[in-house]
């Protein structure tokens, strides 16, 4: 009896530690840790066609822009072969960090100076700790020296400012494919000077991207405003145009009835629908060139 109570026993010393070692081999197996990586290139640039997109430049890249819009005189008989009017912006944004973008501007169409800041408050993520949108909130002012209503008394600098807030939130829902969705509040002082009218407007902004090719996207914006001005009929901006990638080069060509610029302009002012009729139609022409000041990091693209 006494010798199979030392069998049992020294059996059941010489599998405790097998049993102990299984139990932790288990324990770190379910515990394994699941690489987590922020989704990338939901849109590859600061903006989708007209509008900003859910992108910050990454930490230490400067980006230089031309903008331009070409339309046609409504009136045919001082219409040229070509275009007869031009808008123009030239601007420069810089990532303070990867979720930290500021920029300024100059417009040439109101002589107008506008800045704005970008953080990125959430990165999409599918894989580890998931997440499935990302969420970067936008932020700009501008100022404009051309007095915009002929029959206004002598404007303060104050009343010649506007601001803009977005919320903007997308998801690459394939390799191909991204969304975007944009509430938006516009602050226009200068409207106060209109009987009746607010100074606040809301909008909703829509905008997608669908690749095309491996540096070519089709691109498209729309903006609806629940709450248009009454002296003036005004349509929501939209855009369908293409964005080519070349190298540190971005080409962005649009067609648009938009022909500003900055938000509190192009969302809430567009006087043309989208058309080919009374020179509605607009052609847009947008490059971009970054300049890398650290060195990157090349992972592949999610």
């Amino acid at each position: 009896m006494k010798t199979k109570l030392f069998f049992i026993l020294l059996l059941a010393i010489g599998c405790a530690p097998q049993a102990v070692a299984q139990d932790l081999l288990s324990k770190l197996s379910q515990e394994q840790i699941t690489p987590e990586f922020n989704t990338q290139a939901t849109f590859k640039a600061t903006r989708i066609s007209i509008g900003h997109s859910v992108e910050t430049r990454k930490r230490g890249v400067l980006e230089i822009s031309a903008m331009n819009r070409f339309w046609n005189d409504p009136d045919q008989s001082k219409r040229s072969f070509l275009a007869d009017k031009l808008n123009t912006r030239i601007g420069v944004e810089y990532g303070v960090s990867d979720r930290l973008t500021i920029g300024a501007g100059y417009g040439t169409g109101y002589r107008s100076w506008d800045v704005f800041a970008k953080y990125r408050l959430f990165f999409q993520r599918d894989s580890g700790k998931k997440f499935p949108f990302s969420i970067t909130l936008f932020q700009n002012g501008v100022h404009r020296n051309k007095e915009t209503f002929l029959f206004l008394p002598n404007q303060s600098f104050e009343d010649e400012l506007a601001f803009s807030t977005q919320l903007l939130i997308a998801r690459k829902i394939t390799s191909n494919f991204s969304l975007q969705v944009a509430p938006s509040y516009i602050y226009r002082a200068e409207d106060g000077f209109l009987e009746s009218e607010s100074t606040s407007r809301f909008a909703i902004g829509f905008g997608g991207r669908y690749k095309i090719g491996k540096h070519v996207s089709v691109v498209s914006e729309y903006y609806y405003v629940p709450n248009p001005f009454s002296f003036v009929k005004t349509y929501g901006a939209f855009s369908v145009g293409a964005n080519w990638e070349i190298a540190d080069v971005m080409l962005q060509f649009k067609l648009t009835n938009a022909r500003n610029f900055v938000e509190d302009k192009f969302i809430v002012k567009t006087a043309n629908n989208f058309n080919f009729k009374d020179g509605n139609l607009h052609f847009g022409f947008h490059a971009t060139y970054v300049i890398h000041f650290f060195k990157r990091k090349i992972r592949n693209e999610q």
